[in-house]
Parts: structure tokens; C-alpha cells; sequence
């Protein structure tokens, strides 16, 4: 166990950061499968409009690394087209 006040704190800290991350990621996670599933084509443009900026606020903040980003939203996109070409 830690002796430090600033080493408790940066337990607190580290914690409350790990949860909000934990959060973000999974919410995202959630909205790629809902897009996934969507067949409507205007509605699965302005979902990927949304899971894209997610995808790259997670990216920026180091919870994804930036090429995995990239390649979920390559995906997304490519699969968005394919709907609108079906």
C-alpha cells in the first residue's frame, strides 16, 4: 500500500481515469455494433459520422492506438458503401 499523500491521490486519480476510459470504449464499442446491424442507408451514414469522431477521440487520447481506429473506420466505411451500392 502507498505511504505518500500524492501517491494515494494518484491512485484516486488513476481509478477514476481507468473507469471513464473503460466507459468511453465500451459505449463505443456498443454504437460500431449498432451499425453493424443497421440496413438503413441514411441511417448508417449518420451513425458512421458519429463512430467515426468516437473512434478518433479514443485514438487521440491513447485508449485505442490510432491505427486500430483507422482500420474500424475503413471497415465502417466500406461496409456503409456496400450498403448504399446494395
Amino acid at each position: 500500500m502507498a505511504n505518500h499523500k500524492s501517491a494515494l491521490k494518484r491512485i484516486r486519480s488513476n481509478e477514476a481515469k481507468r473507469v471513464l476510459n473503460r466507459y468511453q470504449a465500451k459505449s463505443t464499442r456498443t454504437a460500431v455494433k449498432k451499425l453493424r446491424a443497421t440496413t438503413d442507408v441514411t441511417a448508417a451514414q449518420e451513425l458512421l459520422k458519429k463512430v467515426s469522431s468516437m473512434l478518433d477521440r479514443l485514438a487521440k487520447k491513447n485508449i485505442i492506438h490510432k491505427n486500430k481506429a483507422a482500420n474500424n473506420k475503413s471497415k465502417l466505411a466500406k461496409f456503409v458503401k456496400s450498403l448504399a451500392a446494395a
